[in-house]
């Protein structure tokens, strides 16, 4: 049947399908975990949910249409002026190195994306709208604008080009971005789940829920940017996370409902002009929050 349709929009018609498919799969995972261990119970149908499953499709299907020009450009950037011996000796790592190179490379970017769209007010006006979700469960992931999904994805693939992992010196390395995207997006399903789990020595190697929840408190700390890598906060003296959980989610502002107001909020005068700023967090019992920011952070 999808054959008889213009080929483009046959090609929408089966990016839906195998969305609807995968969002099944994440409901049937997800629901019941959310259910049984819950960090904060409340009904599956809360406020919201339909907004951010309109937000599933297009967070999906919107950034590989736009991000196709700036990569493009990327590429072409980093064969004009990084240098063939670097692109050589990367070329030449096996598989597995490579692979974890871009997983490391790729959150590093990540980081500092996610940082700026805290710190810049421009940036801010988008990326808030993630940040306005009262309650946080895994549908929430994909709560997010196009022109903040875009900027952090090129953020985290950029040290990936530059260090030759994202092609085009071999055909095996155009398959790294694809495979940190996947699992920076899997993971990201995980961080945001309505689930009380604790990893303990763990949660120093790998982001949890715990770690991200605390990164959406409604007492913002500016805190928590890593989406995988808890230790780059460490490094970068960001890291919070007491033993106890936020009680309350979301921001001061007031943003519209519905998606269409969402979509243009940030293009209007009275949506906020700076990220909420907030001085070093106040330690819970057991926290392992970072010293203050060090001077090299204050120059974003």
């Amino acid at each position: 049947m999808l054959e008889s349709l213009h080929p483009q929009l046959a090609a929408i018609l089966t990016d839906v399908a195998r969305l609807c498919a995968w969002l099944t799969i994440l409901v049937v995972v997800f629901v019941p975990l959310e259910r049984l261990f819950a960090a904060h119970p409340r009904e599956i149908l809360r406020k919201g949910i339909g907004t951010d499953l309109c937000y599933y499709f297009l967070s999906s299907l919107l950034p590989a249409m736009l991000l196709s020009v700036p990569i493009g450009m990327l590429a072409w950037a980093v064969r004009r002026f990084v240098p063939e011996g670097l692109l050589a000796t990367t070329a030449a790592w096996p598989f597995w190195a490579r692979a974890l190179a871009g997983l490391v490379a790729g959150e590093i970017g990540y980081y500092w994306g996610h940082r700026w769209s805290h710190e810049d007010p421009f940036l801010w006006r988008f990326h808030s709208i993630h940040h306005s979700a009262e309650h946080v469960d895994f549908l929430v992931n994909t709560r997010v604008h196009p022109v903040d999904m875009v900027f952090s994805r090129f953020c985290g693939l950029v040290p990936i080009y530059v260090l030759g992992l994202g092609g085009p010196v071999g055909p095996a390395n155009s398959v790294i971005p694809l495979l940190v995207t996947m699992i920076g997006t899997i993971w990201g399903f995980f961080i945001h789940a309505n689930v009380k789990w604790r990893f303990g020595p763990l949660e120093w190697f790998i982001s949890t829920p715990g770690f991200h929840h605390w990164h959406h408190t409604a007492s913002p700390v500016n805190r928590n940017y890593a989406s995988t890598l808890p230790w780059l906060d460490r490094i970068f003296g960001t890291h919070h996370l007491p033993r106890e959980w936020p009680a309350k989610y979301g921001i001061k502002a007031k943003l519209p409902d519905t998606l269409a107001g969402q979509m243009v909020y940030p293009l209007l005068i009275e949506a906020p002009a700076s990220p909420q700023k907030a001085g070093p967090p106040e330690p819970g019992p057991d926290s392992t929050s970072a010293e203050p920011v060090p001077a090299i952070a204050s120059a974003h």
